[in-house]
């Protein structure tokens, strides 16, 4: 289903995801993640009602998360070697461009960039890539290598920095 003359939700090897129409350079903007702003407290009555929607709300700020029901972020899968990542800019979410994404390629971004060292959450990871940490947890969990290429990026929001 195509959504912009740039993006579509197609399936991809973990069911839907998003896929480039066109090809984004480094730095980028792909696209900005809509949706409605909720309480941590929302997320939790998802997961006892709509497990899947919990797992798609994306870190907001300290105290709040974006649920994007109906949008294109509730297709953005992760990967541990990501070609995109979630910046902050203002009130704004945005997806931007890591490296180069061709035409057709998947767009993934890291979920542990989102999760603060105060979020529980977890996942079994299954994207594929080599260097695989076969389980998703929160930025606390992430290999120092890791943490270090991701501040580099700019990826890493000041909201979940000051979890640590």
């Amino acid at each position: 289903m195509p959504l912009s003359k740039t993006l579509a939700v197609r399936a991809v090897r973990n069911g839907q995801g998003i896929v480039a129409l066109k090809a984004f350079a480094p730095g980028a903007t792909i696209c900005r993640i809509k949706g409605r702003v909720v309480t941590g407290e929302q997320v939790w009555r998802y997961w006892d009602t709509d497990p899947r929607r919990g797992e798609n709300c994306f870190r907001y700020d300290a105290d709040h998360y974006l649920d994007p029901e109906g949008e294109i972020g509730a297709y953005a899968n992760h990967s541990c070697d990501p070609n995109a990542g979630i910046v902050k800019a203002g009130r704004r979410l945005l997806l931007k461009a890591i490296r180069p994404i061709p035409a057709g390629d998947e767009v993934t971004h890291d979920y542990s960039t989102l999760l603060g060292a105060d979020d529980v959450w977890k996942m079994t990871c299954n994207c594929g890539e080599a260097g695989c940490r076969k389980v998703v947890k929160n930025f606390k969990a992430l290999p120092a290598a890791v943490v270090r290429r991701y501040r580099r990026l700019g990826i890493i929001p000041e909201f979940i920095l000051a979890t640590v």
